[in-house]
């Protein structure tokens, strides 16, 4: 496995990258409102990528049909837009994004409510959430992949809920995927060490009922085995000399994060 350490320059053209999907992230969500079709989502998101300076690395990315990954209640991910897909009130939608900026990706997820949700969706959302931040206070050199997974394990397990088995993050660069394969759950092995200028997309995928999933005949959408909900939650991060820094949250958000103590 080659693992690409990034020099100073790419992480800051990472930077770049990060901070630009960030802004597409943060003008997605103000447009959610029930009555939209997740293609309407997909062609606003690529819109956004595209103002911003951004090339959409989804698209057509292994014949993926989108820019935007929208999967909505009991989907975990992949799920592909379409005109005939309309949001409701109550539901819960992932949007998995990325984009390419000089070279370099970036890739983050967000999960939404659509108007009024449930008491059990909207903590899936809190806990998936707070799972990424209690993974990654273990992103730091020394430690091992296993270590953020056995936080974000935690965390999820501790208020009720699964980790996806079949799916993991990953690294990210000059490629969308590259090496390592993240798991979100801890295995029998450590992992790779964790080395300044590793770059990692963590995302954990958690689902309300159980971890078990399966892929739909499109091939793409990766749904919930017993229909119950899922909720996904993703940033892109570089490892640093004491731990890591978050590529694809804006300044405001990691204030309000620090906070409320996850930073």
């Amino acid at each position: 496995m080659a693992i690409s350490i990034k020099t100073e320059h790419e992480i800051e053209l990472m930077r770049q990258s990060g901070q630009l999907l960030a802004k597409v992230h943060r003008e997605l969500a103000k447009e959610l409102k029930e009555g939209m079709t997740t293609k309407d989502i997909d062609r606003i998101g690529e819109e956004l990528i595209r103002s911003y300076g951004g090339i959409p690395n989804f698209l057509n990315y292994n014949g993926y049909p989108a820019s935007i990954c929208v999967s909505v209640n009991d989907e975990v991910v992949h799920g592909i837009p379409s005109e005939k897909r309309f949001l409701q009130n109550g539901d819960i939608v992932s949007l998995d994004a990325g984009l390419i900026y000089k070279g370099y990706h970036s890739d983050a997820a967000r999960t939404h409510g659509i108007g009024e949700i449930s008491d059990t969706a909207k903590n899936l959302i809190d806990v998936t959430r707070q799972s990424f931040f209690e993974g990654i206070k273990n992103a730091k050199p020394g430690n091992h992949l296993v270590d953020i997974a056995r936080g974000i394990q935690t965390c999820a397990e501790k208020a009720g809920f699964s980790v996806v088995r079949d799916l993991c993050g990953h690294g990210i660069g000059k490629s969308l995927h590259e090496d390592p394969e993240i798991p979100n759950f801890v295995t029998r092995r450590r992992g790779t060490r964790l080395q300044k200028g590793m770059t990692l997309a963590i995302e954990p995928m958690i689902n309300e009922g159980s971890y078990d999933v399966w892929w739909l005949e499109d091939d793409w959408t990766v749904v919930t085995i017993d229909g119950k909900l899922a909720a996904h939650y993703e940033n892109t991060i570089v490892i640093t000399e004491n731990g890591c820094e978050i590529l694809t949250l804006l300044p405001e958000e990691q204030k309000e994060l620090a906070q409320i103590g996850w930073l």
